[in-house]
């Protein structure tokens, strides 16, 4: 018996030696978009013997959109199947209703008997002695079984049955979509002393937590806005672990090109995406980018109460003579500023897709020692289609030097200011912008009237 036990051990390893050899990874490539796919190409390989034969692929993505998978081989594919009934202690429970099963109790007893009953923990057991023991939780119990019920599998795998006029190795490449995967820019600005120049590293944040592992992919990033059809889909939802972040510090570089009507970013070498991880790399690196700061307070529905903040405006222009001119996807912009001693965090906003000669805004925070105060001085019916309003803003300025606010006021449709107290740029058909100086400790206060037609 003990001679048998061991060939048999020794037979299964000599197949699932010869199933490796079968099926070796020769390339994997991985796209990571913007929105929790990741699409995999996968060549492998295959021994395929002539005639109807089956081949299967066991390390794929756990969160795999089956219906997505295209497979490209020497033959024809006469069926595809998608086999995820994982193991797992309920789904091996259930398989053995009407079975036996051993339960050990922590003292180390054994109560052997025909399992009758399992839902969740709770368990009824036909004992030997034809008695029943009903546990309403097994968790004080080790349970055990003879063997791994048929049809369970420890990975998810796909398996295809395929016709070929011929066999041996060939190439098949198997390309399929997956949830689970995403990527996104982050950038880091500092600022110089007189906050006219920044250097902007960007780097880029790869997530994997498709189920698996892709070791040495190549590695492509889309930035864009891809339609996808949303679906409730009834695939497994497996636990994550706790992620773990990895970033590559090195001179990693992308190269860029347009692709279709989006952008896409090619690793210039192979990369490791490990379940869980979440992968830093580099993007781009610029110094001496010419930045202009900007205070800015939004009128009109931006702001309904009597006062509002001034906000903090840093922005550049993405352009080639200003050390960027890149296309920027979208992602976080952290921007920090040495106070003499130490860099120090000073704000954050996010940016969206901008393209190469574009001007960049980022919100940088609301200024502390500006104020600004709004209130309606007039309000006149001049007849059932004609309004006239009137405004004043008081600008107070608490700052050891002269500054300019902008004002920006939305005044909506059919409108027409009869008279300000400051010049006004029309930014759009429904805001206007005035651009206010006010002295150093001092108070400016902008008037102006507007008459709506209806």
């Amino acid at each position: 018996m003990k001679i048998k036990s061991i060939l048999t051990l020794l037979t299964l390893f000599f197949a699932i030696t010869i199933t490796a050899q079968n099926n070796q990874q020769k390339e994997i490539a991985v796209t990571v978009y913007n929105s929790d796919l990741g699409v995999i190409k996968d060549l492998r390989s295959m021994n395929i013997n002539s005639g109807t034969s089956q081949i299967q692929l066991t390390d794929v993505a756990k969160l795999i959109d089956p219906t997505s998978v295209h497979i490209k081989l020497d033959g024809k594919v006469v069926e595809q199947n998608y086999q995820y009934d994982l193991v797992s202690m309920d789904k091996i429970l259930q398989k053995y209703i009407d079975k036996d099963i051993q339960l050990f109790s922590e003292s180390g007893e054994m109560i052997s008997g025909n399992l009758l009953s399992v839902l969740g923990s709770q368990i009824v057991l036909k004992k030997n002695d034809g008695g029943l023991l009903m546990l309403p939780n097994t968790s004080k119990y080790r349970v055990s079984v003879d063997a791994l019920p048929e049809g369970l599998i420890t990975k998810p795998t796909l398996v295809w049955m395929v016709n070929s006029n011929s066999s041996g190795k060939q190439d098949v490449e198997i390309t399929y979509q997956t949830r689970g995967m995403n990527w996104h820019a982050e950038y880091v600005a500092v600022l110089n002393e007189d906050d006219t120049k920044t250097d902007l590293n960007s780097w880029v944040s790869i997530d994997n937590n498709s189920g698996t592992t892709y070791k040495n992919a190549k590695l492509k990033l889309v930035a864009g806005d891809v339609n996808r059809i949303s679906q409730n889909l009834n695939y497994p939802v497996y636990a994550v672990d706790a992620m773990r972040k990895e970033g590559e510090y090195s001179a990693a570089q992308f190269g860029e090109k347009e692709f279709f009507e989006y952008h896409i970013y090619n690793l210039e070498r192979a990369t490791t995406l490990a379940q869980n991880e979440t992968k830093q790399i580099s993007l781009f690196e610029s110094s001496g980018v010419n930045v202009t700061k900007k205070f800015l307070y939004r009128s009109g529905s931006y702001n309904r109460g009597s006062s509002g903040k001034v906000a903090v405006i840093v922005e550049f222009d993405n352009k080639e003579k200003n050390n960027l001119g890149v296309p920027m996807p979208k992602g976080k912009v952290r921007v920090y500023k040495s106070d003499g001693e130490s860099v120090e965090f000073i704000g954050e906003d996010m940016i969206d897709h901008t393209p190469r000669n574009e001007k960049v805004k980022l919100k940088i925070g609301d200024a502390f020692d500006l104020v600004a105060e709004e209130v309606q001085t007039e309000n006149k019916r001049i007849s059932n289609k004609v309004s006239e309003q009137a405004y004043e803003i008081t600008l107070k300025n608490r700052k050891k030097e002269d500054v300019v606010i902008e004002v920006e006021r939305y005044l909506g449709l059919n409108w027409n200011i009869l008279n300000s107290s400051v010049k006004y740029e029309k930014k759009d058909a429904q805001n206007v912008i005035f651009k206010v100086p006010v002295k150093k400790d001092d108070t400016s206060v902008l008037k102006f009237k507007v008459r709506y037609s209806y």
